[in-house]
């Protein structure tokens, strides 16, 4: 038996289920017996010479140029010049699993995937793209979300993205909106639900209850034979400043159906304020060590066949930052400040003087909040806002701009919200 028959042969036998899930090119992936396979049997096993990999080194070390290293004395050439594996440094993948069963209590007990390793999280989430996601799928997701997903899903892919109304009349989570998005995939039998908590662009995240209407909504579609992949995507994981679950769904959804495969994808340079040494996770969940080694070597594939792997020297960097003793007290102080500013901007909110310009959608977490415009355009008050103040956001559609309060200091935050009360008076009185 070839290695595609043997692998699409374990999905099939452990969970039919997720075999329908995956897309045609999903079916066709599988991790050779190449050179980087022989290569890693000859590092285990050659004892005088490994003439297979593709690096050049000298005296048993990486070679490289001195006026690169000068720069990097404080790592070890081993950890900066030759290439990871296509699933990552391992010691990494099993310190963030560690992170992430620390994290989420609703972990114990449930059997995950080891995390794999990619160049960032927008890497992560093309990868569950190609491995999932065939023409005309649908994506069941909020009508408040991140526009590189239109690229990621529906541009690269041909997914359909269907969307429900986010928030109730209440200021919550829309459960019946979602459950009937969801059920409407009933004839297909297949859906894709992408959940990204804390929310971008809302800074919204569900509090008990309404995580209870979700799984209860998910359970109900499984049993109703459709079979759902549901991609977490948690960008701005442990930025919880209010009433929310403190936690990712994915502990909650692990093993919880076999008609339900959960999908964490993480931004590990994210959480550790390195966004430009791209270094994300992608994580299965399943109660078959079999069927998660299978997707395991299929997302090995994909990775082998586009980028190869990812950064050593970033993944070394992100690891060392994991291990180090500074590590929850630098991450404690960074979410502090955060939510400083996200609760100022609480207060400034609540001065009745604003009433009249905007009303806001609920935030408690992430980076964002979302304000509602009552009367003036959102993409003409951020043109507006840019080339008379000098003040840049972002316009969502044309009633939502979203500001970041993550990149304004505290006691800038008061300045900020004048000049966009100041623009929307400007625009008002053109009118």
């Amino acid at each position: 038996m070839n290695e595609l028959a043997r692998l699409n042969s374990t999905i099939l036998k452990n969970n039919p289920h997720v075999y329908y899930l995956l897309s045609d090119f999903g079916k066709r992936l599988y991790y050779p017996k190449g050179i980087l396979s022989q290569s890693d049997e000859a590092g285990k096993a050659s004892r005088r010479f490994n003439a297979t990999i593709g690096i050049a080194t000298e005296r048993d070390s990486p070679m490289y140029y001195k006026h690169i290293q000068e720069t990097l004395n404080a790592y070890n050439p081993l950890d900066v010049y030759p290439y990871a594996p296509p699933l990552g440094k391992y010691e990494l993948r099993e310190e963030w699993q560690r992170k992430m069963l620390e994290e989420n209590p609703s972990l114990q007990g449930k059997t995950i995937g080891m995390p794999i390793v990619t160049n960032g999280l927008t890497n992560g989430l093309s990868i569950v793209a190609d491995l999932f996601i065939d023409r005309n799928d649908t994506i069941i997701l909020p009508n408040h979300y991140w526009e590189n997903y239109h690229s990621i899903f529906h541009v690269r892919r041909g997914a359909n993205l269907q969307r429900f109304e986010f928030f109730d009349q209440k200021g919550k989570f829309n459960v019946p909106e979602f459950r009937k998005s969801l059920m409407q995939q009933k004839s297909a039998g297949k859906a894709v639900v992408l959940l990204n908590f804390p929310n971008n662009p809302s800074g919204y995240t569900p509090c008990e209850e309404e995580v209870h209407g979700i799984i209860s909504t998910l359970l109900e579609a499984a049993e109703s034979n459709i079979n759902i992949n549901v991609i977490l995507d948690d960008a701005y994981f442990g930025l919880f400043y209010g009433d929310s679950i403190k936690e990712s769904l994915f502990g909650r959804l692990a093993g919880i159906h076999p008609q339900i495969l959960p999908i964490k994808v993480d931004g590990a340079t994210k959480e550790n304020y390195g966004w430009g040494l791209r270094v994300g996770f992608l994580t299965f969940a399943s109660e078959n060590a079999e069927l998660l080694e299978a997707l395991e070597q299929k997302a090995a594939a994909l990775i082998r066949s586009t980028i190869s792997s990812c950064s050593n020297l970033s993944q070394t960097i992100i690891l060392r930052s994991l291990k180090s003793e500074e590590y929850i007290n630098e991450k404690q102080n960074k979410f502090e400040l955060i939510k400083e500013r996200a609760l100022k901007v609480k207060a400034i909110l609540s001065q009745e003087k604003y009433n009249n310009a905007w009303t806001y959608y609920p935030f408690n977490s992430g980076y964002f909040m979302c304000l509602k415009l009552k009367d003036v355009d959102a993409e003409a008050l951020r043109i507006h806002l840019l080339t008379q103040y000098g003040v840049g956001t972002i316009a969502m559609n044309s009633t939502d701009l979203r500001v970041a309060f993550s990149s304004i200091e505290k006691e800038d935050l008061d300045g900020l919200f004048e000049y966009i009360y100041r623009g929307v008076q400007d625009l008002k009185i053109g009118e």
